[in-house]
């Protein structure tokens, strides 16, 4: 079996451990990095769903970061939304926030019914600097 290198964002790894699964595993170049909600670091979700993109971003950036990465060396998102058909917009204006300059990523963007209390998640494959 492959040894698995785990990547921890600072001050969270309590909440990994307890739902049972890693923030990011890299392997082969790569930083593959799990879906990322906009949770405060007891778990709970911010309440409002621009601050829940936001903070969704943070999150991700905290990964990347402990990986020596950052956004621009993401080369795949897929976001997942409940209800996108009147989230879509009000999403899309944080975004740019975060995505930074083109080229952009390739993109996958979900709509899904249930989100485990929250209303967007994103999860990215990141190429290794």
């Amino acid at each position: 079996m492959t040894t698995r290198n785990v990547v921890f964002p600072s001050g969270r790894q309590a909440l990994y451990e307890r739902n049972r699964y890693s923030p990011a595993i890299q392997s082969n170049g790569f930083l593959f990095v799990s879906g990322q909600v906009g949770s405060l670091e007891d778990g709970s979700p911010q309440q409002e769903l621009k601050e829940q993109v936001r903070q969704a971003f943070e999150n991700l950036n905290a990964i990347l970061t402990a990986a020596g990465c950052s956004f621009d060396d993401v080369v795949d998102v897929t976001v997942f939304m409940i209800d996108p058909q009147s989230t879509f917009e009000e999403i899309w204006q944080v975004v740019p926030e975060y995505w930074g300059e083109a080229p952009h990523p390739t993109l996958t963007a979900v709509g899904v019914t249930w989100l485990y209390g929250f209303d967007f998640e994103i999860k990215v494959i990141a190429k290794l600097p």
